[in-house]
């Protein structure tokens, strides 16, 4: 979906929506290679660099390589939906792919039940 907008403010924008749900929290990815892109071959980087990074400093950012990023959506668009934003943004490897996973019930809670399960012996 073309949004006609900054890269960041479609951030903002996105990340205020699900900050607002009590069903979803954002899991956050970035590419591994945009702390790397000189701003010789891409003007604005660093500055971009500097504010994505403001932006997001409340969350826990995961870097992986582009290629690993794109393979995990392809995979997960096998199953559930993907919704693509595209920005105005024309500097390689800045985008940011956000996760929907629970919010009411965490990754350690999910972890605690499936041992519990583990532990009642088979009838």
């Amino acid at each position: 979906m073309e949004t006609n907008a900054t890269q960041l403010e479609v951030v903002r924008a996105v990340l205020g929506a699900i900050h607002r749900s009590i069903q979803v929290r954002p899991v956050i990815y970035m590419d591994a290679e945009l702390p790397f892109v000189p701003d010789s071959d891409a003007p604005g980087v660093s500055a971009y660099r500097a504010e994505v990074g403001q932006l997001l400093h409340n969350y826990t950012v995961e870097s992986l390589p582009h290629e690993k990023i794109i393979s995990d959506i392809d995979e997960t668009g096998k199953t559930f939906r993907v919704l693509v934003l595209k920005t105005n943004m024309t500097i390689p490897y800045t985008s940011v792919f956000i996760r929907l996973d629970c919010k009411y019930w965490s990754a350690d809670q999910e972890k605690r039940l499936r041992m519990k399960m583990s532990d009642v012996p088979a009838k």
